[in-house]
């Protein structure tokens, strides 16, 4: 009908928001973090510093960042009965389902229901950021008949992951490039996670359903797991030389995983230093074979893809950077998880600011004036 509203499938370059958290210029591969260059903050910074800075607008001060450290090694435990939780899912079962299932759990041991109460909503902020982590590596541990790690307060937020997971203290190499990944997935703007949990936190749900809802998002393939997919794609051409192999893949449109995005028309920046800082990693355990092959497939790329507008992107190598690391592929999505939540926490405060619920309008395509026909009648 003529005067139905226009069909925008995905809200494809809709603004459904101001915000002043992050900015991305795709065509000069620019991330910024509240006015930051990502490439320097994964450089000089720390996750904790880049929460702080994401979630209050700034840099703290030395005291602020303290403190802010203090509170989340203060939080890291979870409580007894959310260990229990855990252990009742199936072992088979993705750890991100765990994950949403053990912070839906955390709200009801913290009720945080009303969100106009700043000093309860910073609570909860510290709590799933530093809670989620501890929630990830107890279900891995426990799904393999482990019992799970009490974190450890003397470590940084990476480095105590890490530690929780494997039951191995990094090496500072390690602990850097694993905080740098934290700090590189941290925030990306309006995606489909954080868009879900600015929708949630409209309705002004607590923070601990906001995040379910985003973790639930990130779930999908389309969104989470494209590091997992790079890892396949990198299995399935085994020994084909990956010139060959990229030529076949063009000329039978198949998706090069980790190549191209939805924003970026150059080199992710996001991939650039993650890839620099990988380095550091393989000189201490040598360059993993996968690395390699993906060097010289990206090297092949640019000739073809490169005019095109399609390079490399975040997930093309932080998925090597993970398995070198000896962490499991289902585990790349929640540590996404672990990352983006302090994102996604910017974008629900944010919302709060000046919200209003979400309420979007369809075009209907359906049928009008349909008569009922009796029960008897129908064929």
């Amino acid at each position: 009908m003529s005067d139905q509203p226009k069909l925008v499938p995905g809200l494809a370059d809709i603004p459904v928001a101001e915000s002043a958290i992050s900015f991305i210029d795709g065509k000069r591969a620019r991330l910024e973090y509240r006015g930051l260059a990502v490439e320097t903050l994964a450089r000089e910074s720390t996750f904790e510093e880049t929460s702080w800075l994401l979630l209050e607008g700034a840099l703290p001060s030395q005291r602020e960042l303290a403190n802010f450290d203090s509170e989340l090694r203060n939080h890291r435990r979870i409580k007894f009965k959310i260990v229990d939780l855990l252990k009742c899912l199936p072992e088979a079962g993705h750890p991100m389902g765990a994950l949403q299932a053990g912070v839906a759990a955390l709200g009801m041991f913290y009720p945080a229901c009303d969100v106009s109460d700043a000093r309860s909503n910073w609570d909860s902020v510290v709590r799933l950021i530093a809670k989620i982590p501890t929630i990830v590596a107890a279900f891995h541990r426990l799904r393999r008949g482990d019992e799970a790690l009490p974190p450890r307060d003397d470590l940084g937020h990476a480095a105590n992951f890490f530690w929780m997971l494997t039951e191995q203290e990094p090496s500072p190499a390690v602990a850097r490039v694993l905080d740098a990944c934290l700090i590189l997935h941290a925030e990306h703007s309006m995606n489909a996670s954080t868009f879900s949990a600015r929708v949630t936190g409209s309705t002004l749900a607590d923070p601990y359903t906001v995040v379910s809802s985003a973790i639930g998002t990130l779930t999908g393939p389309l969104h989470g797991g494209a590091n997992e997919e790079v890892l396949d794609m990198l299995d399935e051409m085994g020994d084909t030389p990956p010139a060959r192999w990229l030529e076949n893949a063009i000329a039978t449109k198949r998706k090069i995983m980790g190549f191209g995005h939805r924003v970026y028309k150059v080199k992710d920046p996001r991939a650039t230093v993650l890839q620099e800082l990988a380095e550091h990693v393989f000189a201490e355990s040598g360059k993993p074979p996968k690395y390699e092959l993906a060097v010289d497939l990206e090297r092949a790329a640019a000739a073809q893809l490169g005019p095109k507008g399609i390079y490399p992107n975040v997930d093309f190598y932080s998925g090597i950077v993970y398995q070198s690391l000896g962490i499991p592929r289902d585990l790349f999505t929640p540590i996404f998880a672990i990352s983006r939540v302090a994102g996604w926490l910017s974008h629900w405060l944010e919302q709060l600011e000046n919200n209003r619920i979400y309420r979007p309008e369809q075009v209907y395509v359906g049928n009008h004036d349909m008569p009922y026909t009796p029960l008897e009648k129908r064929p």
